[in-house]
C-alpha cells in the first residue's frame, strides 16, 4: 500500500532535475501513506514524471521499488494496492517466457501491463489499486482505478501541466497550483455530507470514477477525462438479472461460503504483520471467524469502546474474539480523546468529509497500526445484502404512501412542517416525513430521506447542485424490487465516495493497509446473480451471509440491535465543541469568507444550542467545510 503523484507536462517545459523536484515535492506530502521507501523518476524529452511512496506489505526488498520500469524498458508504472492473484498472474507470465527480478505485485503488474496491454490485465486482476502508467512507445500516460473505487485516484490540469496522485494533498502541493473552490461541490456536500465523484472540492480536479481507465494525450484539453469502463455495477446487475443463481438455498450458501472463504484467504498475503477490526457485527465477525479458521495461529483482532452504551460495540466484539479464539486487543477511548481528533480531519480527509464515523474510524486504524501493517475490515456487506435498516424503512414507507395521488401528498406537506416545528423527536419526525411525501416514485423517497440540506443552492453563495452520478441512477437502477434499488443507488454512491474513502484515509493517515474480502470482485457479481429473499428473508437482512457465520458462532452472539459506529455529535455540539463550532459559525466569519447564506446557518446554530431542535447532521456537514477551510488558509505556500 501506497501512494504515487506524477504530471504529464506536453510542452516538456522542465528539464529532468526539475521534473524529479515538483514530482518528489508532491510525492513528499504523501509520506504517511509510504514511509517505507520513496523514488522519482522523469523523462524530460517526454515531459513525463512519476514519484512514488512506499509502505512495504509485499517483498520488502528493494526490488519493490517505484517508480517500476517494465524489464523491456517500455513502460514505468507507479501503484497503490495490491493485486491479490498476482502470483497466478505471475505464473502465466512466466509460461510465456517472461522472467522476475523479484516477488513483489509490482512486478507482476508492470510485466503484464508489458505484455497484455493495460485493459487486459486489469480484467484479470483481483485487487484494490489506483495506478498510473507511462507508455513510452505511444507517447501516452494511462491512469486506472479498481473495479469499486477501493483505492482513491485525483486528476486536473495545472498551469497547463497533468497532475495526479493518491490524494488532493499532492495534487496542492504542485508549484502552479492555483484552483479555486468549487462552490457546487459545496452543495453536494451540504447534501450527502461527501463530495460524490467525479468532482472534487477544487474547480477543475476531479476523481476517476471506479473501475474505468483513462487516457492522457498532448491534445487534451482541462476538464474531466473520457474514461472507459473495464468493468461496472449495471453491467454486473444485468448479468444478475438475465443469468440469476437457479440453485437452492444450501447450494447458494456453499458457493457463497467458497467465494468469501477464498477471498479472504487471499487477502492474508502479507510479508508484515496482519489483523482486522472487529466491531461484533455480522459483516466484521464473518470476515474474522474466516480468516481464524485459516489460520494455524491466532488472528490480532481490535476494537475500541466508549462509555456511552449508544456507540459502544465493544462488549459485542469481546464475545466474539473469545469465541473465536481471536489475540484481541480492545481500547477505550474517552469522550476527550475522540474529540482530539477533529483537529486532524481536514488533513486526514483532504476535502470536507462530514461523516462523522470517521472518528472513531481513524481511532481503530491508529490503534491497530500499533500492532499491525495490514487490517481486513469488513466493509460491503450491508450494500451487497440489503444490511441497512434505512432500506426496509423506506421500501415500507413508500408501500404505504404510493397509492395516495401525489397532490393530496403535496396538500399534506404543509400540515407536517407546522407539526415539525414541535422540538425533539417527534418535530424531527414530521419534518422528514414532510419533505419525503411528495416524491415521485420510491428512489426519490429514499434520496430524499438521506439528504440533510434539502436546498442547498439556497445556503451556499454561488453554489449550484451538479448532476452526479447519484442523480443519473434513474437511467440504469430499474428493478423489480426497490429495495435491491437502494442498495445499487448506494453501491455506486454512498459505498465508494463516503465507506471507502473514510476507510482509506483513516487506514492510510496511519500507514495501515485496510483490506475488503466481501468487495472482491467474484463475492460482488455472485452476490448480484442471488434472488433477493436470499438476502433477505422472513425481514431478516444480510440471512445469507448469516447463514455462513451461524456455522462458525452461535447465533446468540449476534442477535442484538445494530449500533452505529459513530460519536454523540448532538450533545459535543451543546458542550464542550460549542466554543469551537461557534468560532467557525461566528456571523462576522461567515460574512467575511463569503461561501454560506449567514441567516439560515445561524438559525439552525442556535436552536440546536437552545435545545428546540436537533441540526447536528446539517451543522457538521457546514463545520466540516470551516474546517477544512482554515487549515487550507494557514497551510505553508
Amino acid at each position: 500500500m501506497c501512494g504515487f503523484a506524477g504530471l504529464y507536462d506536453p510542452a516538456r517545459r522542465h528539464p529532468a532535475a526539475a521534473l524529479r523536484s515538483i514530482v518528489g515535492g508532491m510525492g513528499d506530502r504523501l509520506v504517511h501513506r509510504g514511509p517505507d521507501d520513496r523514488g522519482e523518476w522523469a523523462d524530460a524529452a517526454a515531459g513525463i514524471g512519476l514519484s512514488h511512496r512506499r509502505l512495504a506489505i509485499v517483498d520488502l526488498s528493494a526490488s519493490g521499488h517505484q517508480p517500476m520500469p517494465s524489464s523491456d524498458g517500455k513502460h514505468v508504472l507507479v501503484y497503490n494496492g495490491e493485486i491479490y492473484n498476482h502470483q497466478e498472474l505471475r505464473r502465466q507470465l512466466s509460461s510465456q517466457g517472461i522472467t522476475f527480478r523479484g516477488h513483489s505485485d509490482t512486478e507482476t503488474l508492470i510485466e503484464a501491463i508489458a505484455a497484455w496491454g493495460l485493459r487486459e490485465t486489469l480484467t484479470k486482476t483481483n485487487g484494490m489499486f489506483a495506478l498510473a502508467v507511462w507508455d513510452a512507445a505511444a507517447h501516452r500516460l494511462r491512469l486506472a482505478r479498481d473495479r469499486l473505487g477501493i483505492k482513491p485516484l485525483y486528476y486536473g490540469w495545472v498551469d497547463q501541466q497533468f497532475v495526479f496522485g493518491s490524494e488532493l494533498k499532492a495534487l496542492t502541493a504542485h508549484p502552479g497550483f492555483r484552483a479555486e473552490i468549487n462552490r457546487d461541490a459545496i452543495c453536494t456536500l451540504l447534501q450527502h455530507s461527501y463530495i460524490p465523484g467525479p468532482i472534487s472540492i477544487y474547480e477543475g480536479i476531479y476523481k476517476l470514477p471506479p473501475g474505468t481507465c483513462a487516457s492522457i494525450r498532448t491534445y487534451d484539453k482541462p476538464g474531466p477525462l473520457a474514461t472507459t469502463e473495464y468493468w461496472s455495477v449495471r453491467e454486473v446487475a444485468e448479468r444478475g438479472d438475465a443469468n440469476p443463481f437457479r440453485g437452492t438455498r444450501e447450494a447458494a450458501l456453499g458457493e457463497l461460503d467458497n467465494l468469501v472463504t477464498d477471498a479472504v484467504r487471499l487477502r492474508q498475503m502479507a510479508d508484515v504483520p496482519l489483523g482486522a477490526f472487529l466491531s461484533g457485527g455480522v459483516d466484521s465477525s464473518t470476515v474474522v471467524a474466516l480468516a481464524q479458521r485459516e489460520l494455524a495461529r491466532p488472528l490480532q483482532t481490535f476494537s475500541i469502546g466508549f462509555d456511552e452504551p449508544k456507540y459502544n460495540e465493544a462488549d459485542f466484539a469481546r464475545r466474539v474474539a473469545e469465541h473465536l479464539k481471536t489475540d484481541h486487543h480492545e481500547l477505550y477511548v474517552t469522550a476527550d480523546q475522540a474529540r482530539e481528533v477533529i483537529p486532524r480531519l481536514p488533513s486526514l480527509y483532504d476535502e470536507p468529509f462530514a461523516d462523522s464515523s470517521q472518528i472513531p474510524t481513524f481511532l481503530v486504524a491508529q490503534f491497530a497500526r500499533q500492532h499491525v501493517t495490514v487490517a481486513l475490515s469488513g466493509d460491503g456487506g450491508d450494500e451487497l445484502f440489503g444490511g441497512y435498516t434505512r432500506y426496509a424503512l423506506v421500501a415500507n414507507l413508500w408501500k404505504r404512501l404510493r397509492w395516495l395521488p401525489r397532490s393530496s401528498r403535496r396538500a399534506l406537506a404543509p400540515l407536517l412542517r407546522t407539526a415539525g416545528r414541535v422540538p425533539g423527536r417527534r418535530g424531527r419526525q414530521c419534518r422528514t416525513l414532510a419533505a419525503m411525501v411528495t416524491a415521485a416514485d420510491g428512489r426519490h423517497l429514499y434520496r430524499h430521506a438521506h439528504t440533510h440540506w434539502k436546498h442547498p443552492a439556497e445556503i451556499v453563495v454561488g453554489g449550484q447542485v451538479p448532476a452526479t452520478i447519484f442523480d443519473r441512477c434513474d437511467d440504469w437502477t430499474a428493478r423489480d424490487n426497490l429495495l435491491e434499488e437502494l442498495m445499487a443507488i448506494d453501491f455506486v454512491t454512498y459505498l465508494p465516495d463516503d465507506i471507502l474513502a473514510k476507510v482509506d484515509r483513516a487506514s492510510m493517515g496511519v500507514g495501515l493497509e485496510a483490506r475488503v474480502p466481501l468487495l472482491d470482485h467474484r463475492v460482488v457479481e455472485f452476490a448480484w446473480s442471488l434472488p433477493l429473499n436470499y438476502k433477505v428473508h422472513g425481514g431478516e437482512p444480510k440471512w445469507l451471509l448469516r447463514q455462513i457465520l451461524d456455522r462458525c458462532l452461535p447465533r446468540d452472539l449476534l442477535d442484538r440491535p445494530k449500533v452505529g459506529f459513530g460519536v454523540p455529535l448532538d450533545a459535543w455540539l451543546r458542550g464542550p465543541l460549542r466554543g469551537w463550532a461557534e468560532d467557525l459559525l461566528s456571523e462576522s466569519r461567515l460574512q467575511q469568507e463569503g461561501f454560506f447564506q449567514v441567516a439560515p446557518i445561524r438559525k439552525r446554530w442556535q436552536e440546536h444550542v437552545a435545545g428546540e431542535q436537533d441540526w447536528h447532521y446539517y451543522l457538521w456537514d457546514v463545520l466540516m467545510f470551516q474546517a477544512w477551510n482554515a487549515a487550507r488558509c494557514h497551510e505553508p505556500s
